[in-house]
């Protein structure tokens, strides 16, 4: 496991990010090599754009109709157009940035250091500024006429989204130890879903913050702090009447959207979170194996080492295919029906940590060093 990675001190959060306090338990695991693939799939580059770096900050593309919202770690804030990697304008915010991107079409956010939020209006003008109770590492979310923050003490604070004034704020512990990775959000309909670390999944009501329902996915084990760090990882997705996340050192797990009550739960652990389709559910797991689960009853229906120690992305189901990054910035894509290799594209060479966007037909990534790549395959 990649522990001095993954793992940080929630007291003093990104500080401890590379630190070596856990070296002593480190298991060093030989990325696998990269194999030839003989008539394999070969995706083309629709169009590329460039950011700048991400520094400590992982920065995941928004996209909304037909505009890519992308941000980078030195403060700018660019909307695209996604079939073609237009820019249609571009913004400096004037700090260096720390998480994002959210956005409706209407209002973009962003969060700064210092737990500072940005937000811009549909021709990128800033709309208005706030402050969050601490840092912000996971992607603020807009939707429903507000937007959701959630900054690493574990406070969940909703502002109007037109104004920024505060509507409503939900305080929750917060672990020894934590995932360096921020557990996502995502609205749907009149509720927001807010992984949590320590292995919650939070439904709020958007209105004003009314716990809806809270599920255990990873059960904190063991007997030493590291042993008990089960975050949620990445962000929850939601299908139909489903929402499906996976757990740190726990659980891949979908619910009731509604009520919360379980489907079904299969042992999983992941840094990154998961994919669903209207068959599946993908997890990139850290060991870097790649499996799908039945979305009905969870059942295996494959799984693939063939990656293993990549420290992959969360994977994305793609037409026929599973597209999934990895700490080379190559963009591997697998059978969606049986997890055989098909095909790759090398990026930039820089880690791929953000999720993949699909927009139409085309497959779009954003890597470490701030290169944005659309492919698709014919």
């Amino acid at each position: 496991m990649r522990i001095t990675e993954k793992v940080i001190a929630a007291s003093v959060f990104a500080m401890l990010a590379g630190c070596s306090l856990f070296s002593s338990k480190e298991t060093k695991n030989l990325p696998a090599p990269l194999v030839e693939l003989k008539g394999g799939v070969t995706p083309k580059t629709v169009w590329k754009y460039s950011m700048g770096k991400a520094g400590t900050a992982v920065f995941t593309p928004a996209l909304v109709g037909d505009s890519l919202y992308v941000a980078d770690g030195g403060g700018a804030l660019v909307r695209l157009n996604a079939a073609t990697g237009k820019e249609q304008w571009h913004v400096k915010t004037g700090t260096d940035l720390t998480a994002g991107v959210g956005s409706d079409g209407e209002v973009t956010v962003v969060g700064g250091v210092k737990g500072v939020i940005l937000a811009y209006d549909a021709s990128g003008k800033q709309l208005w500024k706030a402050q969050a109770s601490s840092e912000v590492l996971s992607s603020p979310v807009v939707g429903g006429g507000v937007v959701v923050v959630r900054s690493v003490d574990n406070q969940i604070t909703a502002y109007e989204a037109k104004t920024g004034v505060k509507r409503w704020s939900v305080a929750r512990t917060t672990p020894a130890l934590t995932l360096r990775n921020a557990p996502g959000m995502v609205i749907n309909g009149p509720n927001v879903y807010v992984a949590q670390p320590g292995g919650k999944l939070l439904s709020l009501a958007l209105a004003g913050g009314l716990l809806r329902f809270e599920v255990v996915v990873g059960e904190p084990r063991g007997a030493t702090e590291l042993e008990r760090v089960t975050d949620i990882a990445g962000t929850p997705v939601i299908l139909e009447k489903d929402v499906c996340a996976v757990s740190y050192q726990g659980r891949v797990a979908c619910y009731d959207a509604t009520t919360g009550a379980p489907h079904w739960s299969k042992p999983a652990s992941s840094d990154v979170g998961v994919a669903v389709d209207q068959r599946f559910v993908f997890v990139s797991d850290d060991k870097g194996e790649v499996a799908a689960y039945s979305r009905e009853n969870g059942s295996n229906a494959w799984k693939n080492d063939k990656l293993a120690y990549r420290r992959l992305s969360t994977p994305v189901s793609y037409g026929r295919a599973v597209a999934v990054g990895d700490y080379q910035g190559y963009i591997h894509l697998l059978s969606r029906e049986d997890g055989a290799l098909l095909g790759r594209a090398a990026t930039d060479g820089s880690p791929i940590q953000s999720d993949p966007v699909i927009a139409g037909t085309n497959l779009i990534f954003q890597t470490q060093s701030g290169t944005v790549t659309a492919l698709a395959v014919e």
